[in-house]
């Protein structure tokens, strides 16, 4: 489960990332079978490869900033499939409303 903290920490994440890559729309959020304690934000991924490795690039400075600053790992991960993001293993649906 995430918690309050992980929740907010995710909202900012999407929106800073939607702010710069605005095709982008989120799917997700999955624990990593690897380490309970890693996120992962399921995006959609842009089209073009170039712009998804900009997008890879510039979200993975912003994880690194909430690693260092909060000590969660909440990494996003793009996809070219958004359905097969959401067959993955514990997931949560998280509105990206501020209500």
């Amino acid at each position: 489960m995430i918690n309050f903290k992980q929740e907010e920490l995710i909202r900012k994440l999407v929106k800073d990332v939607q702010k710069k890559f605005p095709e982008v729309k989120f799917i997700n959020v999955t624990i990593s079978p690897e380490n309970s304690n890693n996120l992962w934000v399921n995006v959609t991924a842009p089209e073009s490869e170039d712009r998804e490795l900009e997008l890879r690039d510039y979200s993975s400075d912003l994880s690194m900033d909430i690693l260092l600053d909060y000590g969660y790992h909440i990494a996003i991960s793009p996809t070219h499939n958004p359905e097969s993001a959401k067959l993955l293993w514990s997931t949560f649906e998280l509105s990206m409303d501020e209500n």
